[in-house]
């Protein structure tokens, strides 16, 4: 596996050879001193470059950083919507084991750039035509404390998708049901975040996808999560439902008398007894009450 010298080494000697490239900047991971050290840490790299259509004309010339694994290229393909304007990536996975996430920018978007991202940083600037920043911070990451309208938002939504599930769970549809307990447990992990923010300020993140969570919540919330993971089973789903409801309003009614705010005890309570009762309701009921 190259090192991180070779890696870094490589990208500058490829932008300094290639008159296109005007300066080249890094965030992500590697730029984020509060993100763990390790090997699978991705390179988020952009070249901000003259003349895009040339870098498309030659699309080998990316053959430059080595042998991969696979490629993708997010604003080529039919199946995601391009959501980046102009600017192009290249995704490499590489049979060294590194990743890098190259991101061709035009030239002329160089001021948003060094604006838009507080983990940036300048590698190289041929021209001396950057903006200065500030050293790379997470800030713009931090969890934030919400609003009294947002946490009632998060209530109203875990609990008005929990019918969804169960209802998919009456009817035998499991792939529907197991769909709606994702959207029921995106509500938990943002209460356990605010819960989270509130024990620590909110001066941190918990990262991409919750990963850095367990740090900050106990052994028995941790282990609750993570039975809201159900199996291909009814009753295994039906479980991970009624797990993620109360997990979601034991932290809610924390998080609501921390903030001042009103936790709906009266929706919950009548959606949670609307549960039980479908769970309950024959197969072939004609009638849900």
């Amino acid at each position: 596996m190259r090192s991180e010298q070779e890696i870094m080494d490589l990208v500058l000697k490829v932008a300094k050879e290639d008159d296109r490239v005007r300066a080249v900047g890094m965030n992500g991971s590697r730029t984020n001193p509060n993100v763990p050290k390790d090997p699978f840490r991705d390179y988020d790299i952009a070249y901000l470059v003259t003349d895009m259509q040339s870098f498309f004309d030659d699309p080998d010339w990316i053959d430059v950083f080595g042998e991969r694994i696979i490629m993708q290229t997010p604003e080529d393909m039919e199946l995601f919507p391009n959501e980046l304007g102009d600017r192009f990536t290249y995704m490499m996975l590489f049979t060294d084991g590194n990743r890098i996430d190259l991101m061709l920018i035009p030239l002329e978007e160089k001021d948003e750039y060094c604006r838009e991202d507080g983990l940036t940083v300048i590698l190289l600037d041929k021209d001396g035509a950057l903006p200065a920043i500030p050293p790379p911070t997470d800030e713009e990451y931090w969890v934030n404390r919400p609003s009294e309208q947002a946490f009632a938002d998060c209530c109203n939504e875990c609990w008005w998708t929990s019918a969804y599930v169960a209802k998919g769970l009456w009817r035998q549809e499991i792939l529907y049901a197991i769909d709606h307990l994702v959207l029921v447990r995106a509500m938990l992990l943002k209460m356990l975040e605010w819960k989270v923010g509130i024990e620590t300020d909110f001066s941190l993140s918990i990262g991409k996808n919750a990963k850095f969570l367990k740090r900050y919540v106990d052994e028995g919330t941790w282990n609750r999560l993570l039975a809201t993971y159900p199996h291909g089973d009814y009753d295994d789903v039906w479980n991970a439902l009624f797990t993620s409801t109360e997990l979601f309003e034991k932290t809610a009614i924390e998080v609501a008398e921390h903030l001042g705010y009103e936790y709906p005890h009266a929706d919950a309570a009548k959606v949670r007894q609307y549960l039980k009762h479908v769970r309950q309701l024959k197969p072939d009921a004609k009638e849900i009450y």
